[in-house]
């Protein structure tokens, strides 16, 4: 790839997310699991445009897990490293209504444990922002070799940025009945986007169950961080959420793509689960996120899991 000076923060991003881990280890934490989460409108409604495409890594540390959150803070700490790309509906010739293109690229660091009957998850990421990422060049690259439109956003492309983003959620499952687990939460986050979130998640199944389960923060999909032996067969979940958006760095005024002040997401997914490998597909309708933006779009997701 030809990232020259512009991957220094890809680096540093790769440095920290393998640094912070060790002197976790060091400290006395014990690893509790991982997870990842593939995001692409292509496996989802087949375009390649808008929120298009994302990979996330997360590991956790802490005290040794018992099945459920603790009320202490840092027993459950989670690492996790994001890149994203944000694209225009046509990447070879934008149009000048269309949102600019943006790299992300972030790292942070974020705590989970139970307060007053709650699980709360709560953290910072540094994002990188902009032509420094590296990722336009990325996106290039994979489609020069799958032949696909050449990505030629750069005169329409977000400017490098350091940001600060940090994030809050609050929620509490219950069970509806045998099976069938209702998870409503509370979201905040304030940085690249100022915005305050409501919405639910429905478990049918058992998956997760004794486990903990990660937030994606673009699609809401939820993947597993913590495994458990409940992980194993076949489990449908469902949510959807609101969300009042307040500003955003990635849609920023006077460049034709004005910030719509609400959003709403509704998904599905299937996850199965057998002897410790796991697998989950799902889909996620994103509501329109800037004022040109004539149609939502369904962006697929993938995760895949298995212990050695």
């Amino acid at each position: 790839m030809r990232f020259g000076s512009k991957g220094i923060l890809l680096g540093l991003l790769i440095i920290a997310g393998g640094a912070l881990p060790v002197a976790a280890e060091d400290a006395g934490f014990t690893y509790l699991g991982n997870g990842r989460l593939l995001n692409n409108d292509v496996i989802g409604d087949g375009e390649d445009r808008w929120r298009t495409g994302s990979y996330s890594i997360s590991v956790l540390y802490g005290s040794e897990w018992q099945g459920d959150l603790t009320s202490r803070p840092l027993d459950v700490i989670e690492f996790r490293l994001r890149g994203e790309a944000i694209a225009p509906a046509n990447v070879t010739t934008p149009a000048l209504n269309d949102r600019l293109y943006t790299g992300v690229l972030a790292f942070g660091v974020h705590s989970h444990f139970n307060w007053r009957g709650a699980d709360i998850a709560m953290g910072a990421d540094i994002l990188g922002v902009g032509p420094q990422t590296g990722i336009r060049e990325l996106q290039r690259d994979l489609h020069e070799a799958l032949s696909q439109p050449v990505v030629n956003a750069g005169n329409r492309e977000l400017q490098n940025k350091t940001l600060l983003d940090l994030s809050f959620e609050a929620n509490n499952e219950y069970a509806i009945s045998e099976g069938v687990f209702l998870r409503p939460f509370l979201g905040l986050t304030y940085g690249a986007e100022d915005l305050a979130r409501f919405g639910f998640d429905l478990t049918l199944g058992q998956w997760g169950q004794n486990g903990l389960r990660l937030r994606d923060p673009i699609t809401g999909q939820r993947f597993s961080g913590i495994a458990s032996e409940e992980d194993n067969g076949l489990s449908l979940v469902l949510g959807a959420d609101w969300a009042y958006v307040d500003a955003s760095e990635y849609l920023p005024a006077g460049h034709g793509a004005d910030a719509q002040d609400e959003r709403h997401r509704l998904r599905g997914g299937v996850h199965y689960g057998q002897n410790g490998y796991t697998a989950f597909y799902g889909v996620t309708y994103l509501s329109p996120e800037f004022a040109g933006q004539t149609t939502g779009q369904v962006v697929g997701s993938v995760s895949l899991g298995w212990n050695f």
